[in-house]
């Protein structure tokens, strides 16, 4: 049992910004505020925060959107007034949360944290997105090496919430060994079909044809989720449906494109049957941590193809899930690549009839939200007596 502890966690958007990271802040927030901790979960302001529960709440940060609005880029920055905000409310907590570390709240807060001498636990959730465009690409790899590094260093605990991000960090000095924690996913919500429904039923559900191959992507529209060599795949295959769940500047609709469908705003129950309706999900990202996606296809039956890099994230896994390269700056290379394996894939699962029954029960006992909620409330708990002992907490909390 735990005691009630004042936590402060900071992520760029809330949950109904729809990217992977904010649904895992989500989980967590409503983990530990069902643990009765006194949360405060603070975020941008460009989309709602979430209801809260019991001493939960929640705090929208007011920043300027244009960087994503313009150009995709889910880069908030906050206003000359969010500062004081981001002070007052480190101010009020015994421990914090941030997720990633580019993000100038995180940043702001983090610094705020090391003024108060409060102590700070950084979940890592990314490590290098390999961007097509060099320029960016060097700024990413620069920002890393003054920004997040510096940053993790001298943070209290790290989580990292891949093998593959832990490996990209690894020659690091931390203040306390990092610790690795798989994110977890709702098994109840994302299952395999029930014995009332059937696949036809679900495609016609969602106007996919019944009689082809169903191909599922889901993520946001943009380059990094390589979404030109889905275009390519599109292309080559077009005897097969490709569902396309998400949104973004990038969207399949311009493609003009018959066996393309593209569904924006499912959510919980509607976007987890979609997962039931189609056959294989693709992801062919780089850059990315443990994709919240492929947790929701594992633990409902369904065969996934993701990056080589992807697969690295949690080496268990390498046995329900198949890699394929990727090449950031070759989407023909990349698209073909991926057909392949999923030619593979389609024939390797019509010689057993159990494998998506295989696939569940791997997602369900290797990714529980329920434990990794258990493990985090352990870290934040252990760090709460460098808290109680340090100067800062006789300071007053107001500016």
């Amino acid at each position: 049992m735990f005691d009630r502890m004042k936590i402060l966690m900071v992520s760029h958007y809330f949950a109904s910004h729809s990217g992977g990271i904010e649904i895992v802040a989500q989980q967590l927030f409503d983990a530990l505020a069902g643990r009765n901790q006194e949360i405060v979960w603070m975020a941008s302001d460009a989309t709602l925060p979430p209801k809260t529960v019991q001493q939960s709440r929640t705090y929208s940060l007011p920043v300027f959107n244009f960087a994503e609005e313009k150009t995709g880029l889910p880069f908030p920055i906050p206003t000359v007034g969010a500062l004081r905000n981001i002070i007052r409310e480190v101010g009020n907590a015994e421990v914090i949360i941030l997720h990633d570390c580019l993000y100038l709240s995180n940043v702001l807060a983090f610094l705020a944290a090391k003024w108060r001498r409060v102590p700070t636990v950084i979940i890592q959730h990314i490590g290098l997105i390999p961007y097509t465009n060099y320029v960016v690409n060097a700024a990413m790899r620069f920002a890393n090496a003054t920004v997040t590094r510096p940053m993790l260093s001298r943070a209290a605990q790290v989580v990292f919430i891949s093998e593959t991000t832990r490996k990209y960090f690894s020659e690091l000095r931390f203040k306390s060994d990092p610790e690795v924690i798989f994110n977890g996913v709702d098994t109840n919500m994302f299952r395999r079909a029930e014995s009332s429904e059937t696949k036809a039923s679900l495609r016609r559900e969602y106007g996919l044809p019944e009689n082809r191959f169903a191909i599922l992507f889901v993520g946001r529209f943009v380059e990094k989720k390589g979404l030109s060599a889905m275009r390519r795949m599109v292309a080559l295959r077009p005897d097969w449906t490709w569902a396309f769940a998400g949104w973004g500047r990038l969207s399949p609709t311009g493609w003009n494109a018959e066996n393309v469908r593209v569904f924006t705003g499912l959510r919980g129950s509607s976007m987890a049957a979609l997962y039931r309706s189609c056959d294989v999900l693709v992801l062919p990202s780089g850059g990315e941590g443990f994709p919240l996606t492929i947790q929701e296809a594992l633990a409902s039956g369904l065969p996934v193809v993701c990056g080589d890099e992807t697969l690295t994230a949690d080496p268990a896994m390498k046995e329900f899930v198949r890699g394929a390269p990727v090449f950031p700056r070759d989407s023909e290379r990349t698209a073909r690549e991926f057909l392949l394996a999923i030619d593979g894939l389609i024939a390797s699962d019509a010689e057993s009839s159990d494998k998506s029954e295989q696939r569940r029960a791997f997602s369900v006992s290797r990714y529980s939200w329920q434990s990794a909620a258990e493990r985090y409330m352990e870290i934040v708990s252990r760090l709460l007596p460098q808290a109680a002992n340090c100067p800062a907490t006789a300071v007053s909390r107001e500016l």
